[in-house]
Formats: structure tokens, sequence, C-alpha cells
């Protein structure tokens, strides 16, 4: 499968994240970013009540996760704190499916905003978020640090639900 052959997004399951799946986004997000967030630190917001995940899962048993989100809810609005998909899957639709499945938890708790920062040279998130209706609001110079003391400015977005 090339990275531009589309696939069948009916066999990408969604499935609500909960505290005992920190161990296995703790490895996904590890292999995507760095710095990687701890086990504890994902199973602590796993475990906190405004807190709302989802993995995406493909293939028989066992599922193999491919992706996940994490998000959390304050008052009438929600936040993206990470997602991210295993290169593989990526600019496949993963991504998409995981922004709008927590969308749609967002709105049944009733957010009226979506919102989530980007490195702003991360071209291939800018283009996902752009196609899922995200506008730009605002910048924040420097956020990113990446290896070499390189700072890399985050550009944060949302989306009305």
């Amino acid at each position: 499968m090339t990275q531009e052959t589309p696939i069948d997004l009916k066999y990408v399951s969604l499935l609500w994240a909960g505290p005992e799946q920190a161990p296995l986004i703790a490895k996904l997000h590890a292999e995507l970013f760095s710095p990687a967030w701890s086990e504890e630190s994902i199973q602590a917001l796993l475990d906190h009540p405004a807190s709302t995940a989802f993995t995406a899962m493909v293939g028989g048993a066992p599922k193999v996760c491919v992706g996940f989100v994490m998000a959390q809810l304050a008052a009438d609005e929600a936040e993206i704190l990470t997602v991210g998909v295993t290169p593989a899957w990526q600019r496949k639709g993963v991504g998409r499916k995981l922004i709008e499945g927590v969308a749609r938890a967002a709105q049944r708790a009733e957010a009226k905003k979506l919102f989530l920062e980007v490195a702003a040279d991360n071209d291939a998130a800018m283009e996902l978020y752009r196609r899922a209706g995200f506008l730009g609001t605002g910048l924040r110079r420097g956020y990113y640090q990446r290896s070499g003391g390189t700072a890399v400015d985050a550009v944060t977005l949302a989306l009305r639900l």
C-alpha cells in the first residue's frame, strides 16, 4: 500500500480509551513524538473525569492500534491535547476519523468549540485540520523545542461544533 492508497475506513474501529490503554498509547506516543509523554502522565490524563480519548484499531484478533486522540472538556469548550497515527496509516483518513470521533464526543458533552495547537512546520497535520474545518486563532512563538535547541511556533486552531 502506498501512502496515497485509500483504505476502507469501516475496517478502522474507534474505541474509547481508558486508563488501561495508557501503556498502548504511551508506546505509540513515544514512536511518534519527542519528547514523548510518560505512561504515568497519560494514565493520569485518562483517569481524569474531564478527559475523553479514543484509539484507532485495525485487524482481527488481536487488533492493532494505529492511532489515538486524547482531549479534555471544560465548560463549553474542548481541547485536543494530542493525536497521532502510525506512519504506515498516515494520509489514509485515520487521523480524520479520530478528529471526527472526538468532535462528536465533545458535541455530546455540549462543547461549542474544539481547540488544538500544532507545530507550524507540521504541514500534514495543518492540512488535516484545515480539511476538518479548523480555523486559525493565534500563534505561540517558540512553543515547541526541537532537538538542537531550535524553537518552532505553535499555531492555535478552533473548530465550531
